[in-house]
């Protein structure tokens, strides 16, 4: 005989215990009316649905999701690993992510390392034991630590900015190396000459890469390169405005600086402020992302124009393929980023510090 519901239900005793049973008595709908509601499916009306949705809030449910994979062979979740949460490069990523799982009726876990390497193995390792179908890794600090079991498990994965040519993984990647090649010439051909150059974090390719353009970008234009112009930062404001009071307290300081990142760039433009510069006409800044702040600030920043959203759209629509299908043909998709020029570069000022020397051997 069958059971009722009212038999198969538990007693709630702690928020661990409250079932999908509890849930479906509370709204006074149907089981599975409440599973329909969980998985984000159709034919559920708007007035049901916010009435399972209270009752959730109300028990405290929690989906028991390795419970849902064993038996739907789907945990409808996608896990997103990522470095850190703060600054809006991340958070424009992940908007690109989550508005493309809504289209796939799919749920995101996120889990953030605090840039800990050990933990990123640690989250990898769970979300792939029935947590997720499916992982994203923004930035990742620690991946020869999982890679070749993702792939020979055939877990489907997908790496953001993730720039490793020593091994073909499915990412989504942008032109690091281009964008800070056409940042540093653009400079150039404005007539600077000794341009400062603050690189990210450089445990990761994209800030190698951009260092790269901009050196390639001073050899193309006879520029000789001069170490004392390169301060290593963090992609951090603070490490922007810490770099910036270095390079301008330089014999001859920078008529420009280039940071690796808008974050940085803020901070250039507080130390060049607190040095009693005038900008753009005393120092040209430029900075690399493209965020929504580098429009609002004063003098609008340059930047280079890295399309983020679509990153993390671009992202979930190659793990989708690999969902589909884990032993389909490895990807890595290149987008391009794009130059663009607001209000915080100029030609130098002839008449500053530094007007009679360049990074070359001849006058400016």
């Amino acid at each position: 005989m069958e059971l009722s519901r009212k038999a198969l239900k538990r007693k709630p005793g702690s928020i661990e215990d409250v079932t999908i049973f509890d849930v479906a008595d509370e709204a006074a709908v149907s089981y599975s009316t409440v599973s329909r509601v969980i998985n984000n499916q159709k034919y559920v009306s708007p007035a049901t649905r916010e009435r399972v949705l209270c009752a959730i809030a109300q028990l405290g449910y929690v989906s028991n999701i390795p419970a849902r994979h064993l038996a739907t062979g789907s945990a409808g979740v996608i896990g997103l690993l990522v470095d850190h949460i703060s600054g809006s490069y991340m958070g424009e990523i992940i908007r690109g992510i989550d508005a493309a799982l809504e289209a796939h009726a799919y749920n995101l876990m996120l889990y953030t390392t605090h840039q800990r390497k050990t933990k990123e193995a640690a989250y990898v390792t769970k979300l792939t034991r029935n947590f997720a179908d499916g992982l994203l890794l923004i930035l990742p600090r620690n991946q020869n630590a999982y890679l070749e079991t993702l792939h020979r498990r055939g877990f489907p994965h997908v790496l953001i900015d993730y720039q490793g040519y020593d091994q073909l993984v499915p990412s989504v990647i942008t032109t690091n190396r281009k964008g800070a090649y056409d940042a540093t010439s653009y400079l150039i051909a404005v007539g600077h000459r000794r341009i400062g150059f603050i690189t990210g974090a450089m445990e990761f390719v994209c800030a190698q890469e951009r260092l790269a353009g901009y050196q390639a970008a001073l050899q193309d234009s006879a520029i000789d390169f001069d170490p004392d112009l390169v301060c290593k930062g963090n992609f951090l404001q603070s490490q922007g405005y810490t770099c910036t009071q270095q390079l301008l307290n330089l014999p001859v300081p920078p008529t420009a600086v280039f940071a690796s990142n808008d974050v940085m760039a803020f901070g250039v433009m507080e130390a060049a402020r607190v040095h009693g510069l005038h900008l753009p006409t005393d120092l040209s800044i430029i900075g690399f992302d493209d965020l929504p702040q580098a429009m609002h600030v004063h003098p609008a920043l340059s930047t280079v124009r890295q399309p983020l959203e679509e990153m993390g759209r671009c992202a979930v629509d190659l793990l989708f393929t690999y969902i589909a299908n884990p032993r389909a043909e490895v990807q890595r998709i290149e987008l391009c980023t794009e130059l663009i020029l607001r209000e915080s570069c100029q030609a130098p000022d002839r008449t500053g510090p530094g007007k009679e020397y360049s990074s070359g051997n001849s006058l400016l």
